[in-house]
This record gives C-alpha cells, structure tokens and sequence, in this order.
C-alpha cells in the first residue's frame, strides 16, 4: 500500500508511527502545559460525554511540535471513540473525503491535519459533512450526471494547522472550539522531560533536565529529540546519568548551543550579518543562501527568532537585530542599533 493510500484509509501518518511508544500522553490529565485549552477540553469533552453525543468539531492552530496531534489522540480516547487520520495534501478529490466520511461510526473522531491544505473542491464537500452529517456525490457525467446525498455517522472533526491565516472563514466558522497552542513554559518543559524520561528509562537529575528543556524552543517535540540525543552522548562519552554538565556537552556536541539555537538557526543569522551587512534581505535570497526552502525559513526558523529578538521582519526584507550581532561574537555596526526607519 502507497503512502497516499495509508493516508486515505485512515491509517496514522508516518510521523505517528516513527515515535517513541508511551511518549504520546494518552488522557488530557497526563497533558503537560496548556492549561487554559485543557480546560476547555475538560469542559467540552466532558459535557458530550454526558449527553452521550460526539464532541462539537475542534480546531488546533500552532507552530510544529507543540502537540496538537497528540491532542487529537486524547479526544479520541477521552471519548472511547475510534480515531482515523489522514492530512489535507492526501486528499485531492472530494471522492477522497466522501471514502474517508463513509467509514466512519457514530462517535468516531477524524483528525485531518494541515487542514489548511485542503484543495477548495474537497472543502466543499466538508462543509455539509461538517453541519448536517451528509455528503452530495456526483455519479457520472454530463447529461446523465445525478446527485445522490449520502448520510454519515455523528463524527467529531478535529483539525490541525501551522498556518492559520490560510484557513477560510466558511470553513474556521464551522469549529466548535478554535484555539491556538502557546509555545511551552520552561517549567513545563522540564516536567515533559522528566517524564519523557521515566519512560524511556533514562537516569537524568534536575538540573540536566532543565538544561535539555532550556534549549527545546519551548517545543516538546524538540525537547523528547535532544533527551534521546543526549542519552547516546551519555552512554557512549560519560557514565549513563544526565547531569548539567553531560548535558550541556552532549547539546554542544550536536549543534545546539544555549540559547537553543542550531546550525540552520546560526547559518541564517550569519548570512544576514555577514554577508548582506545586517540586512535588510528578501526572504528568497535568505533561503537561497543557506540552501532551505523560503517555506522553510518563514515557518519553521524565523517564528523562533523573532521571538528571541534575533530577527526582525520589515517592508524592506529581513534585518538581524544587534542580539543577533552580539550571539554571534560580532561587533554590531552603528545602524543596528536604530533600524526604526526600516518600517517608514
């Protein structure tokens, strides 16, 4: 079977597959961080529950890693109900969705991730799917061509997305629930470490887990990879136990330095600063630069350093801001530190 036609079956994406078993939290009060949307889902799940009904649609927007696919997990299993996944790029035809539609139970969940890549014709066909639980099919073509409207079993949507803005409203409107998920506090980042490893069976103190966590850009996601990283450091180059110290040469040892920055994030700081003087650069020439697609770059890099206040976005281009000159151990010249103008 294709990967296309796992995707369509239903069957969990590759990522889901590749993970870690018994990292994914399986009930909302195993759920580190979040608190304000764990109580909505606290509320929400808990109310169907008692009208013994599916929950209403759920939508969760966010940057990659910060759960939202093991939130999908949870509300499938808060409410005992059969889970199918697919993504918004597998479906092409609105034939794709009806397939998916039919199979489903009363109850089920359909987690549709990327939802915002979902083809106009597919969606479409989720708007009635969505509100009135039926589907209109065309059967064959030209003059002859009929619609026939099939019924579906009460299902609970939930979708996910990195990009928001790219959502219709038509379709955004038709949720239940929209919530955003926040980048993660250190702390909790740390408990998700320390939990990560219990799990995995990994010997770590406090402060190695509050190292490790320190440089996960507020990413759980991040924070499990550079704990599995740093546990092969630990086995190979020190005793097995994940101190601060083995910690932070372990990180060091793979690229991430202190302030969670790695080799990508250093590479587009440094090809601003040192070879375009600062900026400001077009966000083509950036990527081309340090050899990334610009969608890369604008979802997955820039979002975390204009957090930390090491890149500006301007009408002009891309400006590195004089942190960024200074992380980098270079001398900031004198425009760097008044670039106001680069907004008029």
């Amino acid at each position: 079977m294709s990967e296309r036609e796992e995707l369509l079956a239903g069957t969990p994406l590759p990522e889901d597959a590749a993970a870690e078993p018994g990292l994914r939290p399986a009930r909302l009060d195993e759920f580190v961080g979040q608190a304000e949307l764990k109580e909505h889902l606290h509320i929400i799940l808990g109310a169907a529950r008692a009208r013994s009904q599916p929950a209403d649609h759920l939508l969760f927007a966010g940057p990659p890693g910060l759960g939202k696919t093991t939130l999908a997990h949870i509300v499938a299993k808060e409410m005992d109900a059969g889970l199918h996944i697919t993504s918004g790029p597998a479906l092409e035809r609105a034939g794709d969705l009806a397939a998916i539609l039919s199979k489903l139970e009363d109850g089920d969940v359909l987690f549709i991730d990327e939802i915002h890549r979902l083809p106009r014709i597919v969606e479409e066909v989720m708007y009635p799917a969505m509100e009135d639980f039926n589907v209109d099919i065309v059967l064959g073509k030209g003059p002859a061509a009929q619609s026939v409207r099939l019924d579906l079993a009460k299902f609970t949507l939930v979708g996910a997305t990195t990009r928001t803005g790219l959502i219709t409203g038509p379709l955004r409107d038709r949720f239940g629930l929209v919530s955003r998920l926040d980048y993660y506090s250190a702390a909790d980042l740390e408990a998700i470490v320390a939990r990560a490893a219990g799990i995995l069976d990994i010997r770590v103190d406090q402060a190695g887990a509050a190292e490790i966590a320190g440089r996960a850009r507020g990413t759980p996601r991040i924070a499990n990879r550079l704990l599995r990283r740093v546990r092969d450091y630990a086995e190979v180059r020190a005793d097995g136990v994940i101190d601060h110290a083995t910690a932070a040469a372990g990180l060091k040892v793979f690229g991430v330095d202190p302030a969670g920055l790695d080799k990508i994030d250093r590479a587009i700081l440094s090809a601003l600063c040192e070879r375009f003087g600062g900026g400001p650069v077009g966000l083509s020439t950036l990527a081309i630069s340090v050899s990334e697609p610009a969608e890369t770059v604008e979802d997955v890099y820039e979002p975390f350093l204009i957090q930390q206040g090491l890149l500006m976005r301007t009408p002009r281009g891309r400006v590195a801001t004089t942190t960024a000159w200074h992380h980098l151990g270079l001398a900031a010249p004198a425009s760097a530190a008044d670039q106001s103008n680069l907004f008029d």
